[in-house]
């Protein structure tokens, strides 16, 4: 299998996927080219292009693992996760929680249930909702990952003509993660063989503009993980749609209230929201928090509805 990332010249260079270090730090990463700001919201996008928005079922918490040291009152969050049909290819964002949650949720995420426990069917799964509007598992071209985390890495290696796209950074924290953070990562999600990795540069590949359009790009905003990135798509009709994900969990986080219940950085998490309300205030985006249950009830859903 080979993999695709930069190097030291800003090139991207394919070698093969056993020669990438789990264990190596972010530090590590060859520099590559700094892109131009995806600040200003334009593009010279199709006029045929939609956003889908999908969940794979709930999680069924505490606020206190949501949002840092607010108590213990029982929360539910949706498990968020996006398709996008663009002429150039179908896009997945995530995928939500993987199918063996719904069959085996202890099983499979072992005593992380007793913190978040999943609540799903098998027909919620990425697949099963790509297939209700017409997307079968081989058309999709591009799965995106903001991160790796449980409830996030529901569709890597579901879709076998894609390309998977992921910060370097965050691919090797995957694999060897702190102990505060360890649980979120489950290794039998990610570690698949035989996929076509792609890997991004944190700061040096910054504002990625995927199809060269302008109408999906890569926003790096760690802190909730070393690795973590947003997305910034502009539609021909409904204009930018800013995907935070989980650099702003809820509205909580947005409005500098809380921070998220699981960060690698307080700092950087800060940072990273700042970076996204300059976007936000410079494109005039439609706002979608990662797992906020109000914020989250007032959008178009999939399958019926959707933005263009």
């Amino acid at each position: 299998m080979k993999i695709l990332e930069f190097n030291d010249r800003g090139l991207q260079v394919e070698r093969d996927a056993n020669s990438v270090d789990h264990t190596s730090s972010a530090s590590s990463l060859a520099p590559a080219p700094k892109l131009k700001s995806a600040t200003s919201g334009s593009s010279n996008g199709p006029s045929d292009m939609q956003l889908y928005m999908f969940q794979t079922g709930t999680l069924r918490t505490k606020t206190k693992f949501i949002k840092m040291n607010q108590g213990e009152d029982d929360f539910e969050i949706p498990v968020p996760w996006f398709l996008i049909k663009h002429p150039k290819g179908n896009v997945v964002i995530d995928g939500g929680n993987a199918i063996e949650t719904a069959l085996d949720k202890r099983g499979h995420w072992g005593d992380v249930v007793e913190a978040y426990d999943p609540i799903m069917n098998s027909h919620e799964t990425c697949v099963e909702q790509c297939r209700s509007v017409g997307v079968a598992p081989e058309d999709v071209r591009y799965v995106l990952q903001s991160h790796l985390h449980l409830d996030h890495s529901g569709a890597v290696g579901r879709f076998p003509n894609a390309q998977y796209i992921v910060q370097r950074a965050e691919y090797e924290y995957a694999f060897n993660p702190h102990w505060f953070s360890a649980g979120a990562y489950i290794r039998a999600d990610f570690d698949r063989p035989g996929l076509n990795w792609k890997f991004l540069g944190g700061e040096y590949t910054d504002n990625y503009d995927l199809f060269g359009d302008g109408t999906i790009r890569m926003i790096f905003t760690p802190g909730h993980s070393p690795g973590h990135q947003s997305f910034l798509v502009t539609l021909p009709n409904t204009g930018p749609v800013l995907l935070t994900i989980d650099a702003a969990y809820t509205l909580d986080h947005w409005e500098d209230k809380a921070l998220p219940g699981l960060v690698c950085s307080s700092v950087d998490a800060a940072n990273s929201v700042a970076k996204l309300k300059k976007i936000a205030e410079d494109t005039g985006a439609l706002l979608v928090t990662g797992h906020d249950p109000d914020n989250w009830k007032t959008f178009k859903k999939a399958p019926e509805q959707f933005y263009d």
